[in-house]
């Protein structure tokens, strides 16, 4: 699955001044990450706002990407839940042959233990048409899906890695060891995912993505080739806005900065609300200041 190597972008989902789908925007969204050479987009990930967005509108997002753009970059699909019997019946109507994988995260709120875990995945890895992909972000879901476990699952034909966004850099190093070389451990965390890359991992999907995927793919190949990566004008110049866009939250920030930058408008869906004013003008100032190139 070398196509899901390097930059991949956890795609927002537009909303117009009425609180709709904006259309335009998506389409011209994904165009530029043509453009910027974006290696695969994730659809309805958690910063799409798919708890939001009903199924009709989910697949009116899906048939439009893949109307407009086929299969000129590769697609990975989200599809999470807490109820396993559940999720299978929503997999089963998916058309998933246009995807690479789907990408299932952690059941939230039951809080199911390591072998509750292991079990759901196993069955989802079962009854999936298509590679599944691990998602384990414990700030989100309030369960960690540990190294072990991960490495049990990989034993699973089905299964072929993880997005992981856990913030302890020593649980990071040990799922790298611990699972075969040839099981993708991808970042689902901007901050750390040159550390990541650097230790072994194959690559990131990102959120600062959106708004800078030429630039921070550059970053990417930059941890994996030198070992001083962090003291590169480059990584100085992403944690900060890295920091800015998830201060109040995913997506209110990311959104705010592509409203910024003039590719679609803030607005969210409640229960979250739009950036603050005072959030919006340091991104403003810290893009100004960062001479990124926003393609």
């Amino acid at each position: 699955m070398k196509t899901l190597n390097g930059l991949g972008v956890a795609l927002i989902t537009p909303f117009d001044t009425q609180g709709s789908v904006d259309f335009t925007a998506l389409e011209n969204i994904v165009h530029r990450h043509l453009l910027a050479g974006t290696d695969y987009l994730v659809l309805l990930g958690t910063t799409a706002e798919t708890p939001t967005l009903s199924f009709d509108e989910k697949k009116q997002i899906v048939n439009f990407v893949l109307k407009k753009f086929g299969t000129k970059i590769p697609l990975v699909l989200g599809l999470g839940g807490n109820h396993t019997q559940g999720l299978i019946h929503e997999m089963n109507q998916w058309d998933l042959s246009p995807f690479e994988a789907v990408l299932s995260v952690t059941p939230y709120y039951n809080r199911p233990t390591q072998m509750g875990l292991e079990q759901h995945y196993k069955i989802l890895a079962d009854h999936c048409p298509k590679p599944l992909l691990l998602y384990n972000v414990p700030s989100r879901t309030g369960v960690n899906l540990l190294p072990q476990t991960v490495a049990l699952l990989a034993e699973h034909p089905n299964i072929i890695g993880v997005k992981e966004a856990v913030r302890d850099t020593n649980q990071i190093v040990e799922l790298i060891d611990k699972v075969p070389k040839d099981f993708l451990v991808i970042s689902g965390d901007d901050q750390l995912a040159p550390l990541l890359i650097y230790s072994g991992g194959v690559g990131c999907i990102s959120v600062i993505g959106n708004a800078y995927p030429s630039a921070f793919q550059e970053l990417l190949k930059l941890s994996r080739s030198d070992a001083e990566f962090m003291n590169h004008q480059l990584f100085r110049t992403f944690q900060p806005l890295i920091d800015l866009i998830f201060r109040e939250g995913n997506p209110a920030g990311i959104k705010a900065l592509l409203a910024h930058l003039n590719h679609c408008g803030d607005k969210v869906r409640l229960p979250l609300v739009s950036a603050s004013q005072t959030l919006q003008k340091q991104l403003r100032s810290t893009h100004e200041k960062s001479m990124l190139k926003a393609l």
